[in-house]
């Protein structure tokens, strides 16, 4: 695990708990986080590669991420079930001047072997808590049309703003549409 606080600790029934924490740039929670994304990828998630994914390019990707996380820009939040990183989610929080108050959602992924524990949804409760501590009462946040999480947004209480067809290629090929969500938090909710 990074050396960032731990954000949360839940119980998932039998199985071992779930530590959700914001991640740094070690090089091995960079290596964890390439090892979901091929996964994914491979798997048809829709998260803006297309398969397959060479790890070189899963490293680049999250050096990238992870020094933006350095500077502010974002939160790079880990779920780690049994010392095993098992998902990950984004908060974007680098906007104009005149959008202080938003925050994005982006690359909420479980790996394969970790889906139906609750990992996605303890890193989106995450997520929130962490919008709202700096300030953000609007999430934004857009997801596949075909075997997206749309579901699991709308049971968190994100309300569907529209669709979007033919937005993206699905990683095996073909289009896909994509869903924009969105849901006030905090004093604004």
């Amino acid at each position: 695990m990074s050396d960032d606080i731990l954000l949360e600790q839940a119980a998932d029934g039998p199985e071992a708990p779930i530590a959700i924490e914001a991640l740094t740039a070690l090089p091995d929670v960079q290596r964890r986080l390439s090892e979901i994304l091929v996964a994914v990828v491979a798997g048809g998630g829709s998260v803006s590669f297309m398969h397959p994914l060479a790890p070189e390019a899963a490293d680049a990707f999250w050096e990238t991420s992870l020094a933006a996380a350095g500077r502010g820009e974002r939160v790079v939040i880990g779920a780690w079930v049994g010392g095993v990183l098992a998902g990950t989610v984004t908060l974007l929080l680098d906007f104009p001047p005149n959008q202080p108050h938003r925050a994005e959602i982006a690359k909420l992924m479980t790996h394969p072997d970790f889906r139906g524990r609750g990992v996605a949804l303890q890193l989106m409760h995450a997520a929130e808590r962490l919008a709202l501590e700096r300030g953000r009462t609007l999430l934004v946040l857009d997801t596949a049309t075909e075997n997206g999480a749309g579901r699991l947004y709308e049971k968190l209480g994100f309300r569907l703003a529209g669709e979007i067809p033919d937005f993206a290629l699905k990683p095996h090929g073909g289009l896909t549409g994509t869903l924009v969500y969105w849901k006030r938090i905090g004093a604004s909710a």
